[in-house]
């Protein structure tokens, strides 16, 4: 039986129906818009699966300190390289060490600067006049330069730990060290060495342990990373000079080899172990107490105007709050993490039922964590904040690559000690400002080495001892000027010999003095028989005459004065 409808419900009817097709019609509408394709029901469903998928798949671990979320699976990161890993510095020599580095002394000179030196000189002045009054022969520069240059020869010839006596003995000793200067006056200028005015230090000591060679250092210091950019890894470790005396800020490192000594923080290059920048470790603060985040606060100290790198440190530095703030500088960091920190989760510190070689990562947006079990019940972790993925090498201990990156670059320090410990010029010394000194002409020797051998690849090729060679050749050419003014021979044959030949080296133009008729030596040096002698008597000279250039010993030779002579 049909509904009946009066005339106002009739037309209500109508026009629902009217608005609820042109609602369904809109729909239609911006869906085609939106989608650009036909609408498919099973697309809904396979997406909804994935997504569930995917959150149950993906495990949370909380970090000890509940502030950290981490994740078991790595974010998914495509497109162009990040900027943190752009570098914008042209690694080696910058283009003024290029310009200057004409040859070896000057390649050393680049640190050793004039204003260093006159420093040095001011000061080694005024305590030798305090202590010896004006029977002190004033040192120059050239004075300065052939004790540095004899430091450099004593640490070639590996005697760092003889007597300096020894080295200047006319039998068992090297000729160079007599012919340069004598061996009281090498005691005199290292028991006077100075690098500031001691009257004025205790001031300046109050709020300063090192004001005794601060002004040298802080000079030496900012000239390191002017002269060479290092290459895209950077390690950062400390340096334990060895030192035994009193020292207001001496350490005690038991793992070291030398246990007690000067410590310093060093950025250097991972490949070359070029130091970029240094940093002297004093102690505790002025005020008492312990420096809170010390580790985060001195590689950001050494790492300042790095961009794009990426750092290696050990335990004592690495942290989760590090790796952000090194992020803000586009600088990535890799290293090893204690396990007592509180932004890692305890579900990678757990080992038991964990196979041996096996791994277990952890991941934030930026940083990527690994626990790997390199043998049973032990684990190492590391904290990376330039791998991105799981990674794990196809070797048979199948170490991760952030492992791999991290034992290629972690040695850049250990090295560099290694290298300046082999030929080091530290002597004997209660100072520990001189130690410092030493610990500079060390570095910065090294460094000459390293900017003169990429500036000159093609130099002594194939030769496995170029280190040996260059500092040999610096500290001859330190000590040739003091040499060639030298007015007296050494008593000994073979250090006389050795001044004889430089200074003829040196004037090989000159005329010769009338005056020296039978005792100028030949320039080429040659050891020959007396031409006066008889043949069997077999008597070898280097004496020549000076008009006619005959061979002739003392036994043949008269000694005239000027006057007679001519």
């Amino acid at each position: 039986m049909s509904a009946r409808y009066n005339v106002q419900k009739a037309l209500e009817l109508i026009f629902s129906d009217v608005q609820q097709d042109n609602s369904d019609s809109e729909e239609e509408v911006v869906s085609e818009e939106e989608d650009g394709e036909e609408y498919n029901p099973e697309h809904d469903e396979s997406s909804s699966e994935e997504e569930e998928n995917a959150e149950a798949e993906r495990e949370t671990f909380l970090s000890k300190n509940s502030k950290i979320t981490w994740f078991s699976e790595a974010y998914d990161q495509h497109g162009r390289e990040a900027e943190q890993n752009v570098i914008k510095m042209t690694p080696g020599p910058t283009r003024y060490a290029v310009s200057h580095a004409h040859d070896i002394v000057s390649t050393f000179y680049l640190f050793i600067t004039p204003a260093i030196e006159k420093i040095i000189l001011e000061m080694t002045n005024l305590e030798g006049f305090r202590k010896n009054g004006d029977s002190w022969k004033k040192m120059d520069e050239t004075d300065l330069r052939a004790y540095l240059g004899l430091l450099i020869l004593a640490g070639v010839y590996r005697s760092r730990g003889e007597a300096a006596a020894s080295l200047w003995d006319a039998e068992s000793g090297r000729p160079i060290f007599r012919a340069t200067m004598p061996l009281k006056l090498f005691h005199t200028y290292s028991r006077l060495l100075r690098f500031d005015n001691r009257e004025s230090r205790p001031a300046r000591r109050v709020t300063d342990k090192l004001a005794a060679i601060r002004e040298v250092w802080d000079k030496w210091v900012e000239r390191l990373p002017y002269l060479y950019n290092p290459g895209p890894d950077v390690t950062v470790d400390e340096q334990l000079v060895p030192f035994r005396g009193r020292c207001p800020f001496r350490q005690y490192m038991p793992s070291k080899p030398a246990k007690y000594g000067i410590k310093s923080w060093v950025a250097c290059d991972a490949k070359s172990s070029y130091a970029w920048k240094m940093q002297v470790y004093t102690g505790k603060l002025t005020s008492g107490g312990p420096e809170k985040n010390q580790g985060m606060r001195v590689v950001l100290d050494v790492t300042e105007g790095l961009r794009g790198h990426n750092v290696t440190c050990d335990n004592f530095f690495t942290s989760y709050e590090l790796g952000q703030q090194l992020l803000k500088r586009k600088i990535t960091m890799v290293g090893t993490v204690r396990k007592n920190k509180p932004e890692l989760p305890p579900a990678l510190l757990a080992t038991k039922e964990r196979e041996v070689f096996s791994s277990k990562f952890a991941f934030t947006p930026t940083t990527t964590l690994v626990s790997y079990i390199p043998k049973k019940n032990k684990n190492v972790v590391l904290l990376s904040t330039l791998h991105t993925d799981a990674g794990i090498s196809d070797r048979e201990d199948r170490k991760p690559s952030i492992i791999l990156d991290y034992n290629c670059n972690k040695g850049g320090v250990d090295n560099l000690d290694k290298v300046i410990g082999t030929y080091s010029c530290r002597r004997m010394t209660a100072r520990w400002p001189l130690v410092i000194f030493h610990n500079i002409i060390d570095v910065s020797s090294y460094n000459a080495f390293v900017i003169w051998r990429e500036i000159n690849p093609t130099w002594m090729p194939r030769k496995q001892n170029k280190r040996r060679v260059f500092l040999e050749q610096l500290g001859k050419a330190l000590v040739t000027p003091l040499i060639e003014r030298r007015k007296h021979f050494p008593r000994t044959e073979a250090s006389a010999a050795v001044v004889k030949a430089i200074q003829s080296a040196g004037t090989p133009d000159q005329p010769e003095d009338p005056a020296a008729t039978a005792t100028a030596p030949a320039g080429a040096s040659k050891r020959k028989r007396c031409q006066f002698c008889p043949p069997k008597k077999d008597c070898k000279t280097h004496t020549v005459c000076s008009r006619c250039k005959k061979y002739i010993c003392k036994s043949c030779a008269f000694a005239y004065c000027p006057t007679c002579a001519n």
